[in-house]
């Protein structure tokens, strides 16, 4: 593999490029979150070019340059980013959002347009109000475009404790205080109707995969939600919803097993977090293989 880096000052973005050895002229762009995430993007990237397509990690937050934290992020970084692979001489390039990241992959895909694929992990159907820290709310929409902040819906995380785990009798199970903060705000019909994302404009085939028993927020609801939304416009190009029952938020491509034998003999840790992987663990690990194999499957990529 061989590895470039992207600054915001000299590119416009921040990002870490991967490509096979034998070359590709297919790119997945993948948008996680920051540049210190428990899972890097850099590794699904890696991940995607082992199956031989050019990935390409953009950072949302976290690096010189661009945002500290989750809070107004430009658009324009995934634009710039786009840009980046056409002056390469990409013939297709797809974007691959997982959880936050689903809401600049969606908006990029919508504005900027050229995605042949859309890829959507876990995903939420409206951007949502930034955050300073894990409890301190700005007030202002997690996503600009063109200097302007784009419509959000208001979660609240004042209380903290946000990962804290509790019965909601709602969901008829438990979850962490973050997915009763989402849940709430999407109650808010008219905020979220004017928030709601536009998959119908992308032009891209879309596909959009979810756990129903996500942990953090209600992604197999915003899956329904945004298939709704294209079955009611007669959208014209392929698109498909997949719901694994029994799996959580960590749902989609993992980094390579092989190379990071670390990252997965700390699964039990993760699982002190994201507790449905542990409560069920076959089935959480059985959805990530075969989410993985859907995703591969959908961007035609070869066998690894």
């Amino acid at each position: 593999m061989r590895y470039t880096d992207f600054n915001m000052y000299s590119h416009g973005f921040v990002g870490h490029l991967v490509q096979p050895d034998s070359g590709s002229d297919k790119a997945v762009i993948v948008i996680m979150g920051g540049e210190k995430e428990i899972l890097p993007g850099t590794m699904i990237a890696e991940r995607f070019t082992d199956y031989g397509f050019v990935g390409l990690s953009v950072s949302l937050f976290g690096a010189k340059g661009i945002p500290a934290g989750v809070d107004r992020i430009p658009l324009e970084m995934i634009g710039a980013a786009i840009e980046q692979l056409k002056a390469m001489g990409m013939k297709s390039i797809s974007i691959y959002g997982m959880s936050m990241g689903t809401i600049f992959a969606s908006l990029a895909a919508e504005k900027f347009g050229g995605a042949d694929n859309l890829i959507l992990c876990a995903p939420t159907h409206v951007p949502f109000e930034g955050t300073l820290d894990k409890k301190t709310m700005t007030g202002h929409s997690v996503v600009t475009y063109q200097g302007k902040e784009l419509p959000f819906v208001a979660e609240d995380f004042s209380q903290g404790g946000m990962m804290r785990y509790v019965y909601d009798s709602e969901a008829g199970r438990r979850v962490t205080r973050m997915w009763c903060a989402y849940r709430d705000a999407y109650k808010d019909k008219a905020r979220v109707e004017t928030a709601a994302l536009h998959l119908e404009k992308t032009g891209a085939r879309i596909l959009m995969v979810a756990g129903d028993s996500d942990e953090v927020w209600p992604s197999d609801c915003s899956v329904r939600y945004l298939k709704k939304r294209l079955d009611s416009v007669g959208y014209d190009k392929e698109y498909r919803a997949l719901i694994f029952p029994k799996a959580g938020h960590l749902i989609g491509m993992m980094p390579n097993r092989k190379r990071e034998k670390l990252l997965y003999a700390a699964i039990p840790l993760v699982g002190l977090v994201y507790r449905n992987v542990m409560k069920n663990k076959a089935a959480s690990m059985k959805a990530l293989e075969l989410s993985e194999r859907e995703i591969i499957k959908w961007l035609g990529g070869g066998k690894t």
